[in-house]
Parts: structure tokens; C-alpha cells; sequence
């Protein structure tokens, strides 16, 4: 499937209903974090206007979720 465009804004939405949690921010950076039964995922999610494909990719398999799994969040 192919990867929409999308901003930092749109992915920290997604994630959030993916029940990932903003923990911290640094720069244009925000770090979220969400507790597993197996302990926690942490993903970094950079505040740009357009996050590039290989950026998100990275974000997407990070979380745990699949680009379909993804695209339905969004």
C-alpha cells in the first residue's frame, strides 16, 4: 500500500487513537509513548508540515502497526 502524505500533526493524531500517549517534546519533536503487555513502545514523531516517506515508514513499524492498520487511523 502506498504511503499517504501526511503532517506530525496527522500522525500524533493517528497514534493517539492507536492509544499512544505525548510524553515530552524537544525542539519540533514529540516523543509518545504506549504500554504493551509485553512493556512500552516509544516513538518519536518529528512536528513538520510534511513528514517524508522514509520518516514515516520508520514511525509506522516503530508503533507496531502496519501501513493499512495505520492508514485507517489517519
Amino acid at each position: 500500500m502506498k504511503l499517504p502524505t501526511v503532517s506530525g500533526k496527522q500522525v500524533i493524531k493517528a497514534l493517539m487513537k492507536a492509544g499512544f500517549r505525548p510524553v515530552s517534546k524537544r525542539g519540533s519533536h514529540v516523543k509518545l509513548k504506549k504500554r504493551t503487555p509485553t512493556g512500552t513502545l516509544v516513538v518519536i514523531v518529528p512536528d513538520h508540515k510534511k513528514v517524508s516517506k522514509g520518516t514515516l515508514r520508520d514511525i509506522i513499524k516503530d508503533a507496531g502497526l502496519t501501513v493499512e492498520e495505520f492508514c485507517r487511523l489517519l
